[in-house]
């Protein structure tokens, strides 16, 4: 039988229902966020602020930033760090979805660093656990070596080994720092105890991903929780995935169960700033495919050789990414460094987006300095006037 059929607007709307962008606003605060994505990238850069915060006020609107803190490391949070997709919190209830991947670091015996040359850091990272309670890389001892090994001194490389490897656990961070604990004191024994082999826990991870998703490529599916395409392909029938073909994307993709029945909820009009790590666009070759938009994140690149900024960041509207917006915070003003435009009506959507995401933040004026195209600098600085007013 032929796969089902959908257009490249249906399999774009689908994804952004998945992904909380479209339909009814999630409910649940910022752990509801995460329930939905399963998986909340962080990193380390703040312009507005940082990108876990960012991914829940795309979803939730203005919610206070603490309370986003608090659902993803507070005293009551069912949350853990690890490796998905990337460096991200992710659900306490998935600790045993990520068996294969600690037991594939126990079997390398290395990420970056050799575990063997810090043997005795091993040992004094548990006895000081055990004894002291969760502590951070600089409690330990300090997680900078002034030397190679990515700067990283033995106390953090032990401390991240552990953690990789399952022994420790991060549910907790002081200041945007990992605090490690002994996960057979943090994680609760129900879920220590539940054993899955490689393919449960890319069975898992694939349904996962896929709810996640709505529709996706293989590689897509691999992405999202960094599996191989090997692991994803063996896994799609238990997952129960159906397959579907997508106008214009040349490989077969799955849908997830259930998501070809319900309609694709209408997308939210207003313009909203996206983080460069948001769910929806983290997979740039995903990205492409479903907002025809070539994007790259420039903080690494450097500043001469920049098209669109340091941290230039998509503006959703609707189904639509409409434009980009570098912003930068100076006092109380929210800076658009530069603005690009993709789409005739991108200014005003682009000056709602500012607007709320000013307010968000605590700016009480906007500036817009440049814009791309150089012909509409007036134009979206109008726009931006009149939607402060």
């Amino acid at each position: 039988m032929r796969p089902a059929q959908l257009s490249a607007g249906e399999a774009r709307r689908i994804a952004l229902r998945a992904q909380g962008l479209a339909g009814a606003r999630l409910t649940g605060g910022a752990a509801g966020v995460l329930g939905r994505l399963r998986a909340v990238q962080l990193d380390t850069i703040s312009v507005l602020a940082r990108s876990h915060e960012l991914v829940a006020y795309a979803r939730l609107g203005p919610v206070p930033r603490a309370r986003i803190e608090d659902a993803y490391w507070g005293p009551r949070a069912s949350t853990f760090e690890f490796w998905s997709h990337a460096a991200c919190v992710l659900p306490l209830e998935d600790w045993p979805l990520y068996a294969a991947r600690r037991r594939r670091s126990i079997a390398k015996g290395r990420r970056w660093h050799d575990v063997g040359a810090v043997t005795s850091s091993l040992a004094l990272v548990r006895d000081r656990l055990r004894d002291e309670g969760p502590l951070s890389a600089r409690q330990l001892g300090g997680a900078k070596s002034g030397g190679q090994w990515f700067e990283w001194s033995d106390i953090k490389i032990a401390a991240e080994w552990l953690l990789d490897t399952g022994e420790v656990v991060c549910r907790a961070r002081r200041g945007f720092e990992r605090v490690y604990d002994l996960a057979e004191r943090a994680v609760p024994l129900a879920l220590r105890e539940t054993a899955l082999d490689d393919h449960a826990c890319a069975v898992a991870l694939v349904s996962s991903a896929s709810r996640a998703l709505g529709v996706a490529t293989e590689a897509d599916l691999a992405a999202y929780h960094g599996l191989g395409v090997t692991a994803v392909r063996a896994a799609i029938t238990d997952a129960g995935l159906e397959p579907v073909e997508v106008e214009g994307w040349g490989s077969i993709a799955f849908a997830a169960p259930g998501a070809l029945v319900a309609r694709p909820g209408r997308a939210r009009g207003r313009g909203v700033l996206l983080s460069p790590f948001d769910s929806l666009i983290w997979d740039r070759a995903r990205t492409e495919r479903l907002f025809s938009l070539r994007y790259r994140l420039e903080a690494y690149v450097p500043a001469p050789k920049r098209v669109h900024g340091y941290y230039a960041m998509p503006v959703l509207a609707g189904d639509r990414i409409v434009g980009l917006v570098d912003p930068k915070r100076s006092g109380t003003t929210l800076v658009a460094r530069h603005v690009v435009l993709h789409t005739a009506d991108a200014p005003a959507h682009v000056a709602a987006a500012l607007r709320a995401a000013a307010g968000w933040v605590g700016c009480d004026t906007t500036r817009v300095e440049r814009v791309t195209p150089a012909t509409r600098l007036d134009e979206v600085r109008a726009a931006v006037t009149a939607a402060s007013d």
